[in-house]
């Protein structure tokens, strides 16, 4: 005997009589939809238009509206998710009550006539007519269920409540009944009458499970309504009417599972109490059109309907008792009593189903891992609605509100059971966090394997697809390269499910079934023999459930936890056991990457653990199961290596994190692939990632989240970016640039210690790109008066770039900056020492560098303290500044062609020694601008082993000079360069330390006194004091400086403690009291002292003519080794 609920929730004179309210208009013409929300507050209508439209109530004058598509055949919702079939052969949804896009759900090959939900809102269903019906997880699009079975366009579907079977009608003339889990039919009714297309049936057929239990399923057959027993499959009554005089359309049942209304093609409106078998309710559509559209409102008080003219029309006052029924059992604070008895009766008939299906949902795929709960978060913010809670602790179903409390059984009114009432109060209060369900295994680079056509994988090396249809189970193999191995067709008999391509094997791997053994299969092409094929059979029960391949191995990940290595030839290796279920893993070269679960995530995080390992000859465990960074709420989508050998990954946020090595292995966020998609609904699915150059290879996926086999899908390269702060401005691109480029040239120095060779060329360019960076910042820096951040910046230079930004803070007149620039150009030189001391490079080089800093370093000192609190205190001339800055740059683009010549690479290592094609000596190998004004310090042996940019510090950047010199490759063994501080306003020399005065212009005088003077220099490199003495008295000196060599013993006197610098500053003090007279008058005497000078050097510069064309080198030194040659020789090397 079939039970049928009892009348205690509703009765016939609750339901009588009720009113009908005048149709509106809603639609164009043609076919339409209608549904409720969960709440009853929307009445929800789509219809040929293409637009759903969210009414308020029937006097909405001015509901919402939403363009789905261009024609919109059905519409349902649930959990904030409106899901639309759409004329473009596609199920959409849209988050409610926003309406924005939110993805495909599954296409079709043609129109989808009908959809809807499960009790939970977890999966929905759809009916084609291309005869398929499709069960598809809401949070994964991937994870779909294909039922094949209906020979003509199905008509409808519909979830049995406990989501255990499916109803679907068709135009072949046959109702189904399917199993969802196994995906075949358990039930077949012809009682239709058959037709070519849905627009030629004579009814949409629309079925109806009873609400709650599922003990009926009715059937729209001709003009009555036929139901069947859930439990046998039998037809057990009939529903009919003699109002009714045309097929019936549409079937909706009350919440209460109590009543069923029925709309007909005739427009007929007819409410049946199912108890009783009695018509309680005819209605007749005003204008007699097809009512095709019908739902009734959560609270069971009305009834909205739509005809096949577009127009929307409500029956009120359906139920009153009813209402409050239904919403009190929604409520989640349950009354004690009988309320709390129905509560705990949860337990008494549905409760192992119900849990089956939650298990049965935790094998289901891998967005699974963002649990329903979580949709009110994510994916409808603006409703405001809260989690739901009304879960039990040990429901392992992945929808947290799965089981709620408007589920009660049909039994409510005759349970005479009292509950305990500890788990009556405890289990729906819980409000803790709420477990994940576990990502499960995918191979990257691969579609889902339910898709008859899919990939199987696209990886750098080539694209592996399969196919399984009727025609055909095969796979094809496509490399990029054809000079790899040319393309191969396999035959799938093995069904293998798994695939991995490296340029030297095809691993592929199936499952295991009732017969067969999970077997792993590798197509060894490279091999130089003739058997270049070999086969291993895992134990029973044993299941590979990732694999992957490197240089000369694979590996595969099994369903007991563990990890097999496999020689590329089929040698059994090393086995290991992983501390959770493998997820992925990734080969390249000798590393292995494997990612499992390390944990129990919660609140829709997965909690992932990733392995990396070094395969070579001294192996070795990189990262030891460290977790693995993912986006908030989402899975892992793809994980892999770069072609460079980093590790990357993706997650279903679009979020590309890299590894970095520099910085701890690391994962740094480097890219975002949502930030290029036009609509929520479109994805990019992952395929290779470059980082020379810097390319994030995707294939763009419009309305889903994989691509289709057929066409063949176009590659697009996305840029990246690393989400750094005010980026719009000028020195947040600067900083995101530079460090963009440190994380993605770091792949140098692993593969440099790794053994493999290396672009000495792109390293060289990356490294120039960066300094510039730098020298950008450095420059930006100074302009907004930063200089703490100047010297930060610093910090980040080479030891050659440091001394570019000196001299760009002192033509600025920031001498405090560069002078602590100038302690730290020291400190870099120190350090450029001692590594190339721990390299073992020559030991002549290695002393001459040494001995030739320690005497730049103490004359720079002396000499900078002079020069830089003249320049303080305003003792500069402009004039003098411009001209010997333009003599300068003309000394850069004849060093610039010095320095175009090939220069060793000091960070390359092995091979030979560092030694190049024998420089000539520093003298014959310096500066040829005998014009220029500047210290010995720019014209010394350096200069053949470190290049100079040329007009650097007009264009703010630099060409990238690596350290050569310091690094051994000047051949005079110079000491490590460094140039002169920043305070030469004045030209490239600091030569005028203590003379102020220097030429207006370029004479012929001015040649041949450098060309004495560089003789002298050479003479008295081997006594430097004396040299020194000599030349200072030769140099042209301002007004101060006379002053104060007559009054530095009267200050010496009355401060005897002060150091040079302070004399300096004392003497500026005392000589700015000075009256203008008197000032004038010293100004004059070192004008007459500086021409009375100039023409001694030139009678000297004649006689020692000779000497200097004997030694080029030296002639080119043109500054004689004086006191303010000092800081010229902390710049370059000293013999």
């Amino acid at each position: 005997m079939i039970h049928i609920p009892s009348a205690s929730d509703c009765s016939p004179e609750s339901i009588m009589p009720c009113e009908r309210k005048p149709m509106r208009y809603g639609h164009s013409e043609g076919h339409t939809d209608v549904c409720f929300d969960d709440e009853g507050k929307y009445i929800v209508t789509c219809g040929s238009d293409g637009d759903v439209r969210l009414w308020e109530s029937l006097d909405d004058d001015d509901p919402k509206s939403i363009n789905v598509g261009e024609k919109a055949y059905s519409v349902t919702l649930k959990n904030g998710k409106l899901v639309t079939a759409v004329s473009n052969n596609t199920v959409q949804i849209h988050t409610f009550p926003e309406g924005d896009p939110d993805g495909i759900l599954t296409r079709f090959t043609t129109n989808a006539n009908h959809v809807a939900f499960n009790t939970s809102g977890s999966r929905v269903a759809a009916g084609s007519s291309d005869f398929l019906v499709k069960i598809v997880e809401v949070m994964d699009s991937s994870q779909q269920k294909t039922l094949r079975g209906h020979n003509a366009p199905v008509l409808s579907v519909a979830f049995d409540p406990s989501d255990e079977f499916l109803a679907s009608s068709s135009c072949d003339g046959s109702v189904h009944v399917w199993s969802i889990e196994s995906q075949t039919p358990v039930a077949q009714w012809k009682v239709l009458q058959k037709s070519s297309d849905v627009s030629n049936a004579k009814s949409l057929c629309r079925l109806a499970w009873q609400p709650r239990a599922g003990k009926l399923l009715a059937v729209p057959v001709d003009m009555t309504v036929q139901l069947y027993d859930r439990a046998t499959w039998t037809h057990i009554s009939t529903l009919s009417d003699d109002l009714i005089t045309q097929v019936v359309n549409v079937l909706v049942w009350s919440p209460c599972g109590k009543f069923l209304a029925a709309g007909t093609v005739g427009g007929n409106l007819l409410i049946w109490d199912v108890d009783a078998k009695l018509c309680i309710e005819r209605q007749k559509h005003e204008k007699g059109f097809t009512v095709c559209g019908m739902a009734w409102h959560p609270s069971g008080g009305r009834i909205a309907y739509t005809d096949t003219e577009g127009c929307l029309g409500l029956l009120e006052g359906v139920s009153s008792s009813s209402s409050s029924s239904s919403s009190t059992t929604q409520s989640t604070k349950a009354p004690a009593g009988k309320e709390t008895n129905d509560y705990d009766n949860l337990f008494d008939e549905d409760d192992d189903r119900m849990l089956d299906d939650g298990m049965s949902d935790l094998r289901s795929p891998v967005k699974k891992a963002v649990m329903d709960d979580d949709d009110d978060d994510d994916l409808m913010p603006a409703t405001g609605r809260p989690r739901n809670r009304g879960a039990f602790l040990d429901d392992d179903s992945q929808d947290a509100g799965s089981v709620k409390l408007d589920k009660l059984p049909e039994e409510d009114s005759s349970s005479a059971i009292l509950p305990a009432v500890a788990p009556a109060v405890s289990h729906p209060i819980y409000d803790g966090p709420m477990p994940t369900p576990p990502q499960r295994a995918f191979q990257p680079g691969s579609t889902p394997v339910h898709l008859m056509h899919r990939f199987m994988m696209w990886n750098s090396v080539g694209i592996v697809r399969g196919y399984n249809d009727e025609q055909d189970n095969a796979i094809d193999v496509e490399f990029h390269d054809t000079a790899i191995h040319h393309a191969m067709h396999l035959t799938n008999t093995l069904g293998h499910t798994m695939a991995d391509l490296s340029q030297e094997a095809v691993l592929l791997a199936c499952e295991c079934t009732d017969e067969l053994a999970s077997k792993i299969q590798c197509l060894h092409f490279s091999c130089w023999d003739t058997h270049k094929e070999w086969m291993v059979d895992l134990p029973k029960e044993e299941v590979v459930r990732a694999l992957c391949l490197g240089q000369g191995w694979a590996a595969v990940a099994t369903s007991t936890l563990m990890v097999r290595l496999f020689s590329i030839g089929g040698v059994q290796k090393e086995i290991f056991s992983l501390p959770g279920a493998a997820v992925c893993m990734a080969g390249h070269g000798e590393q292995l990457l494997i990612v499992y679960h390390r944990g129990t995530g919660f609140d829709g995080d997965q909690a992932l653990g990733v392995q990396l390992l070094q395969l070579g000859q001294k192996k070795r465990q990189v990262i030891h199961g460290e977790p693995l960074p993912l986006s908030r709420k989402s899975y892992l989508a793809w994980m892999g290596f770069t072609a460079e050998g980093t590790p990357c990954c993706v997650d279903s946020e679009g979020i590309v994190r890299m590894l970095n090595r520099t910085l701890g292995n690391t994962w740094a966020p480097v890219g975002n692939t949502r930030d290029t998609c036009k609509s929520k609904s479109d994805h990019y699915w992952v395929v290779g990632v470059h980082e020379n150059p810097q390319q994030l290879r995707c294939i763009p996926c419009k309305g889903s989240r994989f691509p289709p086999t057929l066409p063949r899908p176009a590659v697009a390269i996305l840029p990246f970016k690393l989400p750094y702060c005010q980026t719009t401005t000028e020195k947040g691109q600067m900083e995101e640039q530079y460090w963009r480029s440190m994380l993605f040239h770091n792949h140098y120095g692993f593969l440099s210690s790794s053994g493999y060779e290396i672009d000495n060329e792109g390293q060289t360019q990356a490294e120039k790109e960066q300094q510039e960076l730098l020298m950008k910042m450095f420059a930006l820096s100074c302009k907004l008066e930063r200089e703490f951040r100047c010297v930060e910046l610093a910090e980040l230079m080479t030891h050659n770039v440091v001394t570019l930004a000196i001299r760009y803070a002192s033509r600025s007149r920031r001498m405090a900056l560069a002078q602590r620039l100038n302690e730290l150009a020291l400190e870099k030189a120190n350090q450029l020492q001692e590594e190339e001391q721990e390299e073992e490079e020559p030991a002549y080089q290695s002393a001459s560098r040494n001995s030739g800093f320690s005497h730049t370093n103490r004359e720079y000192r002396g000499s900078d303290q002079i020069r830089q609190a003249q320049v303080e205190n305003g003792y500069d001339d402009e004039e003098e500044v411009e001209e010997e800055y333009q003599q300068e740059e003309q000394m850069d683009a004849e060093e610039s062609t010095e320095a175009s010549r090939p220069r060793l690479n000091p960070f390359k290592k092995g091979g030979k020694s560092p030694e190049r094609p024998s420089p000539r000596p520093v003298s014959k190998e310096g500066c040829v601008n005998p014009f220029k004004v500047s210290g010995a310090g720019k014209l010394s042996g350096s200069q053949a082993g470190q290049p100079r940019a040329t007009n650097i510090l007009d264009s703010m950047t630099m060409s990238n000079r690596k350290p050569a010199a310091l690094s051994g490759t000047s051949k005079q063994g110079k000491a490590p360069v460094l140039k002169p501080l920043a305070p030469k306003p004045k030209s490239k020399t600091q030569a005028t330390l203590l003379q102020m005065s220097t030429p207006k212009r370029i004479s012929k005088k001015q040649e041949e006194s450098q060309s004495a003077a560089e003789t002298v220099k050479q003479t008295t490199l081997a006594t430097p004091p004396a040299s020194t003495e000599n030349t200072e008295n030769r140099k042209p000196k301002t007004g101060f400086q006379l002053w104060l060599e007559e009054n530095r013993k009267s200050i010496l006197a009355d401060n005897p403690d002060f150091e040079e610098m302070d004399v300096i500053k004392d003497g500026m003090g005392r000589f700015r009291t000075l009256s203008a007279e008197e000032r004038l008058i010293w100004t004059e005497k070192a004008k007459g002292d500086t021409d009375a000078k100039k023409r001694k050097r030139e009678d000297e510069g004649k006689e020692m003519d000779k000497n200097a064309e004997m030694d080029e080198g030296s002639a080119k030194k043109k500054k004689p080794l004086d006191t303010s040659a000092k800081l010229s020789a902390f710049a370059f090397n000293k013999e």
